[in-house]
């Protein structure tokens, strides 16, 4: 049984791998401009090109279909599809349309955990359950509303040296008690009591969407300002530029 799963997962691995056209492409700042911005700590989301990242952007609603943690020394340590959690160069991704997610205020030795948490993952094999479950958005099939797009999600084997990419993530942050989407309780007007929800729920939009993860963009940080960029001038003024003569 274990071959067989082990041969419709390489099967699987292989189409879901297979690259599709994406609206935004190409990296909307420089590779310099993202090394000088990018911090130890921060959650660099991609839009990813694969059938595989396709499938995780309709369900979340959003362009982000990976997540990788930021170790410092323009290296990411992430959840491969094929590889499982390895260690890779920052500019592996730096053709591709990426945002910075900062957590806020963290301490150094909070920080240190962060990361430690992350490098003790790696060799940890990607999970086989993940890649079935979104194998099935692969054919035709009725669109799945929105109030259930999110429970679509709720993946996993559960075996604990199996991950996918924003659950190792969410894992680390969660072993400090910093928070990502808390459920949030309340009791009387001020008190509030956040329960935290299961790793395996959580995936790259939510750090975008994180109300404790600043959004950082490089090339604002850089000392953007627009006043010193040069237009093309158009001989014609029409919705698409510069219109061509018979």
């Amino acid at each position: 049984m274990d071959f067989v799963q082990k041969q419709l997962s390489n099967l699987l691995i292989k189409v879901l791998s297979g690259e599709v056209r994406t609206l935004y492409k190409n990296s909307t700042h420089t590779y310099e401009q993202l090394v000088k911005c990018i911090r130890p700590g921060d959650v660099l989301l991609v839009e990813g090109h694969q059938r595989f990242s396709m499938a995780v952007k309709y369900l979340t609603q959003s362009n982000w279909s990976h997540s990788a943690l930021y170790v410092g020394n323009e290296e990411l340590i992430e959840a491969d599809l094929e590889l499982g959690v390895q260690k890779i160069p920052l500019r592996s991704y730096e053709k591709f349309h990426t945002r910075i997610c900062r957590p806020v205020e963290l301490s150094e030795e909070d920080l240190k955990n962060v990361l430690d948490y992350a490098h003790g993952r790696l060799g940890h094999d990607y999970d086989l359950k993940n890649i079935i479950d979104l194998a099935r958005y692969l054919f035709p099939a009725p669109p799945v509303p929105d109030k259930w797009k999110r429970s679509f999600l709720e993946l996993g084997s559960g075996d604990p040296t199996k991950v996918i990419c924003s659950s190792m993530i969410a894992e680390a942050f969660q072993s400090i008690r910093y928070p990502i989407l808390p459920l949030v309780k309340r009791s009387g007007k001020k008190v509030r009591f956040f329960k935290r929800k299961h790793h395996t729920l959580f995936t790259p939009a939510d750090f975008d969407r994180s109300p404790y993860f600043q959004i950082v963009k490089p090339t604002v940080e850089d000392g953007f300002d627009y006043h010193n960029i040069t237009w093309e001038t158009l001989t014609e003024q029409s919705p698409f530029g510069q219109m061509g003569k018979d």
